[in-house]
């Protein structure tokens, strides 16, 4: 570590978090303008081989594939004009035909407003069946869950509503989740570093990762793979978890995002309709479609981040928060699940060093 850091107070707060047991290792990067104004690795990437984290360390996204592949992939297709986001999914997806989850639209999946529940242990059922069976299952089941509420009745943050709009994607594009991205999106973008593990691929690919549990479920720690068991049993590519990626990759994505949103992109990607629909096309609701902004009191952001940020949290302990106002970027990832999930001081912790970041640079 450069010897001017020991003087850094975003530097001394990271060292600090290391010293309490916060995380066992994180990177952070902050970018202003489009430009890198920090950028460090603390810690260990793995606490039982000793492997340091290092600025290029694969994390496992966890939740950031909500915001960064499936809705994406999402608004991709309505650019193209081959979905409308309020359109009910039904027509599109035979397999929901006669079910209450066919009047459901892409903007109340996106926004958390499909009147899915929070989550459901579909793994218990999938882990009985072949794994070439399970992906296909996945459908059946969502469609028999009960909704909690009727549709655009309220807010509930479901990983469910992101299962099944992966399988809208799929339907519509007709290819994988995975592969859209990676030929639609992230290839050309030239993100290498963002990507899907299938579960088919063994050994995974060769990067250093961080690791993440000792999983109870699958009794061994698990590294390049997915931690999230609903995820792994469906093969590792789901709407509401499943991306890999380095901060930097992370980096690169948002600021595309936000050139694109701002109309600094000479060739857009997405259009700014899309993107202002994203983060800007809910009211009265704590969710944007697909992004989080900042809860009004005891944000994980901090008290800084202005009310259009956008941004999203991984169970794994990974985070990144956009200011579109302010035009600055924050990506924290961290293995905070390693080697155990329980370990939460991540919590009181995060908005502490988004605080610390943003008094510094003064945004």
């Amino acid at each position: 570590m450069p010897a001017h850091l020991s003087r850094d107070p975003i530097h001394d707060l990271m060292r600090q978090a290391l010293d309490e047991r916060v995380f066992p290792g994180a990177v952070l990067l902050v970018g202003r303008a489009g430009q890198v104004a920090f950028f460090q690795a603390y810690g260990l990437a793995n606490r039982f081989t000793r492997q340091p984290m290092t600025r290029g360390t694969v994390f496992d996204l966890a939740s950031l594939t909500k915001p960064l592949a499936t809705t994406l992939a999402v608004a991709s297709l309505v650019d193209r004009g081959r979905i409308g986001l309020d359109q009910p999914i039904g027509p599109w997806m035979p397999g929901l035909s006669g079910s209450d989850k066919a009047c459901l639209t892409v903007r109340q999946l996106l926004g958390h407003r499909s009147g899915f529940p929070a989550h459901r242990p579909f793994y218990m059922t999938l882990k009985k069946l072949p794994p070439s069976k399970r992906k296909a299952v996945v459908l059946d089941l969502l469609r028999q869950v009960p909704l909690a509420h009727p549709a655009g009745r309220a807010g509930v943050y479901s990983d469910l509503g992101f299962m099944l709009l992966a399988r809208l994607v799929e339907a519509v594009a007709g290819c994988p989740l995975n592969r859209f991205l990676a030929r639609d999106i992230y290839s050309p973008m030239g993100l290498g570093d963002l990507f899907f593990v299938e579960l088919a691929d063994r050994p995974p690919p060769q990067r250093l990762f961080a690791a993440t549990e000792l999983c109870p479920v699958r009794r061994r720690l698990l590294i390049g793979e997915v931690h999230d068991d609903n995820a792994w049993y469906a093969g590792g590519v789901e709407g509401h978890a499943g991306l890999f990626g380095s901060a930097e990759a992370v980096f690169r994505l948002l600021r595309r995002l936000a050139a694109d949103y701002h109309g600094r992109s000479p060739q857009p990607f997405f259009s700014r309709q899309i993107l202002a629909e994203l983060f800007h096309g809910t009211s009265n609701h704590p969710f944007a479609l697909g992004f989080d902004h900042p809860a009004a009191h005891g944000s994980s952001a901090g008290n800084h981040f202005s009310a259009g940020s956008v941004g999203h949290l991984g169970f794994t302990g990974v985070s990144f928060w956009l200011d579109l106002e302010r035009d600055c970027t924050v990506i924290l990832l961290t293995n905070r699940v390693h080697p155990f999930r329980w370990n939460n001081r991540l919590h009181a912790y995060r908005p502490r060093i988004h605080d610390r970041i943003m008094e510094h640079f003064d945004f």
